[in-house]
C-alpha cells in the first residue's frame, strides 16, 4: 500500500464523514485524487464499509463477551460450518468470529449483550445448536464500570498504522 493510501485510510478510520476535499487537504493531494483512491481502495476490498462507533452503554448494551471455543472430536467440518453459519445469521449481536490458536482453543468470538441474562441465553443457545464445540472460557467486559481506560475506537489503530510507517 502506498504511503498516501495509508494516510487516507488512517484519516477515514478517524472520521469517515469528512468530505473528499477535507481529506485531500489533510493528506496533501487533490480532491479528485482522493476520490479516485477511495474508489480503488473500495474495489480492492481494503475499505469494506463506513460506520461509526456508538456509546454501547447508552444503547443498552451492558457487556461485551470474548468467548473461546474448541472442537469436540470427531467433528464433521461441513456440518459444523453449516450449523455455525445458521447460528451467525440468527445472532446479529455476534460482532466478530475467527479461527485462531491459544489456550487449547481454535475459535474466538466477540458478542454484545444487553445484560448477563442475555449473555447466558446466548451461550445456552450456542451449546444447544453448535454441539461440535465446547466453550472453553469467556471474558465479560462491562460497559457499566468506571475503569475503561480506552474506548473501542479505530482512531488508535489508525495512529498505530501511521506510526508503524514512520
Amino acid at each position: 500500500m502506498k504511503d498516501t493510501e495509508l494516510k487516507l485510510v488512517s484519516e477515514l478510520m478517524k472520521n469517515s464523514r469528512r468530505s473528499d476535499r477535507e481529506l485531500a487537504r489533510l493528506i496533501g493531494v487533490s480532491q479528485p485524487t482522493v476520490s479516485r483512491m477511495i474508489k480503488n481502495l473500495e474495489k480492492e476490498g481494503i475499505i469494506q464499509e463506513y460506520t461509526m462507533i456508538p456509546d454501547m452503554n447508552k444503547l443498552g448494551i451492558e457487556m461485551i463477551a470474548i468467548t473461546l471455543a474448541a472442537f469436540k472430536p470427531p467433528a464433521n467440518p461441513e456440518e459444523r460450518m453449516r450449523k455455525c453459519k445458521e447460528f451467525v445469521e440468527k445472532h446479529p449481536n455476534l460482532l466478530f468470529i475467527s479461527s485462531g490458536r491459544g489456550t487449547s482453543t481454535e475459535r474466538a468470538f466477540i458478542s454484545a449483550h444487553k445484560d448477563y441474562s442475555d449473555y447466558a441465553k446466548f451461550i445456552k443457545e450456542f451449546k444447544a445448536e453448535i454441539t461440535e464445540y465446547q466453550i472453553a472460557d469467556s471474558f465479560l467486559i462491562s460497559y457499566k464500570c468506571d475503569t475503561i481506560l480506552r474506548q473501542l475506537s479505530l482512531v488508535t489503530l489508525a495512529d498505530y498504522l501511521r506510526k508503524d510507517r514512520s
